[in-house]
């Protein structure tokens, strides 16, 4: 490849990579206001983040027409190649993140509506949500810096987000057993929670997609100390 057509494909990488960016930020804006409309029973914040969902979706198409086009075109090899397939991924797990901020939304919707709001045990989802949401952001900066050692911070740390889901459903078992009239509410609220945990996983996936542009490795469904035994091996 000519210098002239390479600095033309660096120009279009950068390009997608600066759209993909983009709409992590626009998804990262879309949880900070789902969990606020949770945390604030807000409903104008969570009519606000469903309204958001059509430019998620409009921006996900966009950008893999892009990455298509460009395929189509460069047909890159190696690196380049891994770049492309791992932004489109993650492209699609931004999108899903967006899909979990607008179920928060319409079920903190549903919440209020039912007149249960201040009933509810919805405090005990803060830990949680603060923690998929900063995972979120740190899984969108390893992504910028293209780094590993950050990826694998976020496996670890996903797997916090699972166990404040597990001890949340716990609590909310022994809760509607005791007032079986919050059954209804409390089942929006179990399905925020199960949201919450998606978030995380979807952050963790981001991090596989870092994992596999730098190393070449796949490392979908390895265990974690598999993971970082091939790290160690090929640093």
């Amino acid at each position: 490849m000519d210098k002239h057509l390479s600095s033309q494909f660096d120009n279009e990488l950068h390009g997608i990579s600066s759209r993909v960016m983009e709409l992590g930020g626009l998804v990262e804006s879309q949880i900070r206001q789902a969990i606020y409309a949770l945390s604030h029973f807000n409903i104008d914040v969570a009519n606000a983040v469903v309204e958001v969902e059509q430019q998620v979706n409009s921006m996900e198409v966009e950008i893999d027409h892009d990455i298509a086009s460009v395929i189509g075109r460069r047909q890159p090899t190696a690196r380049d190649l891994r770049l492309l397939m791992a932004m489109s991924k993650t492209t699609a797990n931004l999108e899903r993140v967006g899909d979990e901020a607008e179920k928060i939304a319409r079920m903190v919707k549903s919440i209020i509506e039912s007149g249960s709001a201040r009933a509810l045990p919805s405090s005990e989802l803060k830990v949680a949500s603060e923690l998929a949401s900063g995972l979120l952001r740190k899984a969108l900066d390893a992504l910028a810096r293209l780094d590993v050692q950050t990826a694998l911070v976020i496996l670890k740390e996903d797997d916090l987000i699972d166990q404040e889901f597990d001890g949340f459903v716990r609590k909310l078992i022994t809760y509607m057993m005791e007032d079986p009239r919050t059954i209804s509410a409390s089942l929006d609220l179990l399905f925020i929670a199960k949201a919450i945990e998606r978030i995380g996983d979807h952050s963790k996936n981001i991090a596989e997609f870092i994992i596999y542009i730098v190393k070449g490795e796949d490392v979908r469904h390895t265990p974690l100390a598999d993971i970082e035994a091939a790290m160690n091996i090929n640093n």
